[in-house]
This record gives structure tokens, C-alpha cells and sequence, in this order.
């Protein structure tokens, strides 16, 4: 449990960091190209192309395959080093290929995700792309790199290398606006300006690609070009990528399906680039909680799913889910109670900051159900099961299609992000329902009443904790307070909000002694000294 600790500090230090360098980079950029802009949807569009394949490969195949044969070619006689040379030479290749077709075919993307563009607007958005989607080569390669890292332990680089990628991005896009000042409108651009802010991004990249190599010496392997991919189990890697790659087909058409319905959003509603910066919000508790916790869990898990110790396995579960819950669960009340100011930061004006604060708090819904699916999906790929995960995520998508259409048919276009929002948390309900029934058929008894009973105490804990950081949002002068005034004003006045949320919390949790309270504040302890 000591090792399982110092993992998640090392994981969570290195998460805030770079989750809030990431928000002053999102800050920079939307003061250069606006939030509910042309032009901002558009690079939206273009740099979400390659942020959409790396989710898969980072979440999907390299999670889903990559650790779990890791762990397991560790026990070979060279400790794994032929089986990884082998793997990094097969995925640099697949990745040179997908990046060049994607590259080849960035018009059609374009055309693809976002049909209500207006034909500049597309245009901007092809020439955005046509420099953003080499990224996928590099977010690839540092997948690989950083979970490869993972399985022999080594946490740290992983999560502390994109702080350079978010200054290198900080750094251009301010440039840009020394250079060209504030570029709304969708005319005007030249290919020097689309360069600057596409360059930007792709570079930052880049560097956070290249960087991750310097740590490889930690995993005391060689690594050298290796053609011969037969021999040391790629065949099985195969087998299991093949359900993580018909998951990718899925997750894919979902999204274009999202990302369709969004693109009609009218210049000034709610949009594509909204709607990201909103999921950028979600993914702060979500990156620091979820994943500095539950990946060197998951690592763990695969360790014991391996050397098939199921009892094991149901135990680390069940305290991975507890240990998440205590603190993801006050992280989506007190950020929804704070979601205007929170969205203030990434929006130009009070009135935006209120729409946003919307999509925010409808997509939050998803919070806790999506930290609890994490390990409960994780400990199928423990135990290389992929063609599960797919099963529940045929549910998932259709739910989320489903909802989408719906959303087209019945909302007006100012509340269509709202509705994908609403749509993406119904379905992580559905999903996490499918796959703990389908965990439980595959290793026994899950103390399913167990994880309900403490997720129900957190929450109980949690409900009147965000009432009062509702109140004092309201108490400083709600949407027209000074919590709501500026970017820098809206982070400080969520800052507050969340800070009295968590005090009360706890003085709930602590009234209620309840059990999970103690081992929170130590790894809190452990986080702040670090």
C-alpha cells in the first residue's frame, strides 16, 4: 500500500502541475482567438482530430494491451527487451502510416466532424489541421513511451513531461498575440498566422514526445529497431487489440456523431470549442483523482491478475474504488458549485460563462459513475479481456447516438452542447451497470454493496458541502459578482468556492467517522509535503 501511495503523490503532483498550466495555456489561447468564435471552433475542430486518437491509444490499446503484456514479458529471461523492441518498431511504423493518411485526408476530416461549418470556416479548419495532425505521431509515440514506463513502475515522467508541451504552447500563443493581437473573425487569417498557432500546438508536442526518451534509462532496457515481430507473443497482442480496435471504430462514430450536432451551434452559443473547454474543466479532478490513484492500481492489478491471485484482485478493487470515491465525489460537487466562475475562465463574458456552466455541470454528472468505471474496466484488461469492455461499450455508444439525435431533434442550437453533455453522462450510468454486472460474472462476488454504501456516505457528505458553495458563489454576488468579472477573478473565486466545499466535507465525513476519512488525509499529507 506504501508503494500504491507514493505512485499516486508522485502521479497526482505532477497532474496538478500540468493541469494548471494547461488551464493558463487554454486561457492564452482563448484571449487570442475567442471561446465562441469562427475561428476558435475551427482550431478546435483541427487540433481535436489528433487529441481523439491519442484518448484511444492512451486509454484504449496501449492500456488495454500494452501494461498488462509488459508485466508479463518482465518475467522473460532479458526482462522484456526483445518483446519491447519489437512493440515500439511495429508502432512506430503503424503510427508513421496513420499519421501520413490522416494528413492525406485532412480536408475530409474536417468535412466529416464538422458539416455545419460554413465553407471558409472549413477552409481555416483544413489548414489548422493539416498542421495539427501530425501530433498524432508524437501523442503515439509518448503513449507508448509513458505506459511502457508505467509497467516497470516508473510514474513520474509520464505525468510531468506535458508541463513543457502547455509552456511551449503558452509561450507561442502569446507571441501570437504580440504579433497579431485578438483574431476573432474567421476572414483574415494568412497562412503565417494559421502556422504560428497550428505550429504551436503541434511542437509543444512534440518536445513532450522526445522528452519522455531521456527517462528510458530507468527501465534498464535496451531498446533498438527491431523488423522481427514474431516470436515473443505479438500474435496475442493482436488478438486483444482487435476488440480494443473495433472499441476505437465505436468511440470514433460517437464522437463524429457529437461532434456533427455540435458543429451547427450558432457564432456566440455554446460550441465545439465550449464544449471542450468544459470537458478541459471535467478532466481536472478526473486526471489529479482518477488517474494518479488508479493507475499504479492498475498496475498492481495486473500483477496479481497475472499470477492469478482473484482474491487479491476483488480487494484491490474494492479499496481502488473506495479510495477514489472519497475524493472524487466531493470534486463533482464542489465543481459544479463553482461551474460558473470555473467556466468564466475560458469564456469572455459573464453571460458565456453561464452557458458554459451548463454543458460543465451536465457533463460532471458523469463524474463519479466514470471513476468507477475506470477500475472496473481496467480489471478486465488485467486480466487481458478486451472483447468485454467492447461488449459494454456497444451500450454505451448507442446510448450516446442515441442522445445526440435526440438532442438534434428536440433542443434549440444554443442548448445543443448541453444536450451532448447530458447524453455522455446518461450514458456512463449505463455503462457502468453493464460492466459491474459483467465483472462480476467474470471473477465472483464483488462487494458491489460495499463500494454503494461508501460512495452513498460520500455523497451525503458531499450534498450539503456543495449547497454551501452554491450559497457563498451566490453570497459574492452569484452571476454578477466579482467571481464572474474576469479569467483571473473566476479562477480565484472557484479557488474559494471549492475550498469551502471540501472544509465542510470533511467536517461531515469526520461527524460520521467514516472510515475512509484517515488513509484520505494521509495521502493529502503526503501530496502537500511533496
Amino acid at each position: 500500500m506504501t508503494s500504491i501511495g507514493r505512485a499516486s503523490v508522485l502521479i497526482g503532483s505532477g497532474t496538478i502541475v500540468s493541469r494548471l498550466t494547461g488551464f493558463l495555456r487554454t486561457v492564452v489561447l482563448v484571449s487570442a482567438i475567442g471561446a465562441t468564435t469562427a475561428a476558435g471552433n475551427a482550431f478546435s475542430i483541427a487540433n481535436s482530430l489528433p487529441n481523439a486518437i491519442y484518448a484511444i491509444i492512451s486509454t484504449g490499446l496501449l492500456t488495454a494491451v500494452v501494461v498488462p503484456q509488459i508485466v508479463a514479458a518482465a518475467r522473460h529471461a532479458d526482462g522484456g527487451t526483445a518483446f519491447i523492441s519489437k512493440l515500439f518498431t511495429l508502432g512506430t511504423v503503424v503510427l508513421v502510416v496513420v499519421t501520413a493518411a490522416a494528413v492525406a485526408v485532412a480536408p475530409w476530416l474536417v468535412q466529416l466532424y464538422a458539416p455545419g461549418f460554413s465553407p471558409h470556416q472549413q477552409a481555416v479548419a483544413t489548414a489548422f489541421a493539416y498542421w495539427c495532425l501530425p501530433q498524432i505521431l508524437f501523442y503515439g509515440l509518448y503513449a507508448l513511451v509513458g505506459e511502457s514506463l508505467n509497467a516497470r513502475n516508473i510514474f513520474g515522467p509520464y505525468t510531468w513531461t506535458p508541463i513543457v508541451n502547455n509552456l511551449i504552447s503558452i509561450a507561442g500563443f502569446g507571441a501570437f498575440i504580440l504579433l497579431f493581437g485578438r483574431s476573432e473573425s474567421i476572414t483574415g487569417w494568412t497562412p503565417g498566422m494559421i502556422a504560428l498557432i497550428g505550429g504551436t500546438a503541434t511542437g509543444g508536442i512534440a518536445v513532450q514526445a522526445l522528452l519522455l526518451f531521456v527517462f528510458w534509462r530507468r527501465t534498464r532496457l535496451s531498446l533498438r529497431p527491431d523488423f522481427r515481430w514474431r516470436g515473443v507473443g505479438l500474435n496475442q497482442i493482436g488478438r486483444l487489440a482487435g476488440w480494443t480496435f473495433l472499441m476505437v471504430v465505436l468511440g470514433q462514430i460517437a464522437g463524429i456523431v457529437q461532434s456533427r450536432v455540435i458543429s451547427a451551434a450558432a457564432e456566440n452559443d455554446p460550441g465545439v470549442f465550449v464544449s471542450q473547454n468544459a470537458w478541459l474543466l471535467y478532466m481536472l479532478p478526473y486526471s489529479i483523482i482518477v488517474l494518479s490513484i488508479g493507475t499504479p492500481y492498475f498496475t498492481r492489478l495486473s500483477e496479481h491478475a497475472a499470477a492469478g491471485r482473484h482474491d487479491e484482485v476483488r480487494a484491490d478493487v474494492g479499496r481502488s474504488i473506495r479510495t477514489l470515491g472519497v475524493f472524487i465525489v466531493i470534486a463533482a460537487f464542489a465543481l459544479a458549485a463553482a461551474s460558473v466562475p470555473a467556466s468564466r475562465i475560458f469564456t469572455d463574458s459573464p453571460a458565456e460563462a453561464s452557458a458554459a456552466a451548463v454543458v460543465l455541470v451536465l457533463f460532471l454528472v458523469s463524474l463519479i459513475p466514470n471513476a468507477l468505471q475506470f477500475t472496473i474496466q481496467r480489471t478486465f484488461y488485467a486480466y487481458n479481456d478486451t472483447r468485454t469492455p467492447f461488449l459494454f461499450t456497444i451500450v454505451q455508444v448507442a446510448v450516446v447516438i442515441g442522445t445526440a439525435y435526440l438532442a438534434k431533434a428536440t433542443l434549440p442550437i444554443g442548448w445543443l452542447a448541453a444536450g451532448i453533455a447530458l447524453g455522455q453522462s446518461i450514458a456512463a450510468i449505463v455503462q457502468l451497470v453493464v460492466a459491474t454486472w459483467l465483472l462480476h460474472r467474470r471473477i465472483g462476488r464483488l462487494d458491489v454493496a460495499g463500494w454503494m454504501l461508501a460512495t452513498g456516505r460520500f455523497v451525503v457528505a458531499a450534498i450539503p458541502a456543495g449547497a454551501v458553495g452554491w450559497g457563498v458563489f451566490w453570497l459574492l454576488g452569484g452571476v454578477d459578482g466579482w467571481t464572474a468579472s474576469g479569467k483571473i477573478l473566476g479562477a480565484v473565486g472557484a479557488a474559494v468556492i471549492g475550498t469551502v466545499a471540501l472544509a465542510v466535507y470533511l467536517g461531515m465525513l469526520a461527524l460520521m467517522r467514516a472510515p475512509e476519512l484517515s488513509p484520505a488525509l494521509q495521502l493529502v499529507r503526503r501530496l502537500i509535503r511533496r
